[in-house]
């Protein structure tokens, strides 16, 4: 069974080693979750990774939610949610408390500069270990793109668009079987 300090102090590190939110935490979770822990197999992994995000909230707590009711019911997933949330918050009063004092400061905005293209690599690296682990290939990869365009040129709401993939790959799943059950 999942030590209560070990669900606490993994998701504790999770937010406080990772800048740029949490598609940039996917890494340092899938480690510390899959490899390290093991509380879960990768193909686990991806499904609580594709519920974290079709649930309204917080990507990192949503996660740290389903990972620590997993191992250890409600109790885990407080546990989990609040080492995922306790470094960020500090760090946010820390910033406001300072900010003011910094935010002009040539040396802090080349930092903040200079970090931005590190968060860029952060997520997307996710995304391509993603695609590769839910098979994305030549003859599906026109689903994310089509997705990702009607969203940003459109302005097609995310929820029409996980509704419509989702009920796509319900009949497409449908079909399948079919044509499977009469060879």
């Amino acid at each position: 069974m999942t030590k209560l300090h070990e669900l606490f102090w993994t998701f504790f590190k999770i937010g406080a080693f990772t800048i740029g939110g949490g598609y940039a935490m996917i890494p340092l979770m899938e480690q510390e979750i899959v490899d390290r822990r093991k509380w879960m197999g990768r193909e686990e992994f991806m499904d609580t990774m594709s519920l974290a995000q079709s649930m309204p909230g917080v990507f990192a707590v949503n996660m740290a939610t389903n990972v620590g009711f997993k191992t250890r019911r409600f109790i885990g997933a407080a546990v989990a949610v609040a080492g995922n949330v306790l470094m960020p918050i500090l760090m946010i009063i820390a910033i406001a408390m300072f900010f003011r004092q910094f935010s002009d400061n040539m040396i802090v905005e080349s930092i903040f500069k200079g970090i931005r293209p590190a968060v860029v690599a952060l997520i997307a690296a996710p995304v391509f270990k993603m695609a590769k682990t839910a098979k994305i290939s030549w003859h599906n990869f026109w689903i994310p793109v089509v997705a990702a365009l009607l969203i940003w040129l459109l302005g097609v709401s995310p929820v029409i668009i996980i509704l419509a993939a989702g009920l796509g790959g319900f009949i497409y799943g449908k079909i399948k079987g079919r044509k499977e059950a009469k060879k």
